[in-house]
């Protein structure tokens, strides 16, 4: 195994409440819309891409409005966490380190540019990942932006973390393993390898490896 690839909300941290807060301060500031969003909300559209999300939140909307309205909301998003954290999963810390150990660490999310850094810069674990991709910079699917990432870091064998359908499906895409964490936001019932907290996880990426 040359690489283990991690996806971000509902795998390393939740930050639901900071989302929700960020969109509707844009979406109050920045349009006439009487839209209000809550945590719960925002939880279910984690794993889908911004323009997904976008979509989701806005129909009907013209195309040139609604970008620019969810270009603020994740601007925000990024700006409010340099003051706010999200809510880190207990044990996922520990189990970054000890994996940083015995395998390079990766990062592909379907989130906005910046987001990942600021991730990394509040939870405090900038230094134990080699690299990241996000939809923001590919602008495609999942399975695209886990194959961009695998190919620039010439990376052969590798499993990715997450916690959707849709991160199972990007790994179907692409044929490669996937663990699913059931601490997140989503379902998988088909997942071969499943963690019920992050850290389970190095036991089973130890299983994998033998």
């Amino acid at each position: 195994m040359d690489g283990i690839i991690f996806d971000v909300d509902g795998t390393i941290w939740d930050i639901a409440e900071i989302a929700a807060e960020a969109w509707n301060t844009a979406i109050k500031t920045q349009s006439d819309l009487d839209v209000v969003v809550t945590a719960e909300y925002v939880s279910s559209l984690f794993g889908k891409t911004m323009e997904e999300i976008t979509n989701t939140l806005f129909p009907g909307m013209d195309e040139e409005e609604k970008r620019r309205i969810s270009e603020f909301c994740f601007d925000y998003e990024n700006e409010l966490l340099k003051t706010k954290s999200g809510v880190i999963y207990d044990g996922i810390i520990e189990t970054v380190i000890e994996l940083a150990k015995d395998y390079p660490l990766y990062i592909v999310s379907n989130c906005q540019e910046g987001y990942i850094e600021a991730t990394l810069k509040k939870t405090g674990l900038e230094e134990y990942f080699i690299d990241h991709l996000c939809f923001g910079e590919t602008l495609k699917p999942k399975s695209y932006t886990i194959s961009k990432l695998m190919e620039r870091n010439n990376l052969k064998d590798v499993v990715y973390i997450g916690d959707t359908d849709g991160d199972a499906e990007a790994c179907r895409e692409i044929d490669i393993p996937f663990i699913f964490v059931t601490y997140g936001f989503g379902e998988v019932d088909d997942a071969k390898w499943v963690a019920n907290k992050p850290l389970e996880l190095i036991e089973i990426i130890k299983d994998m490896k033998n």
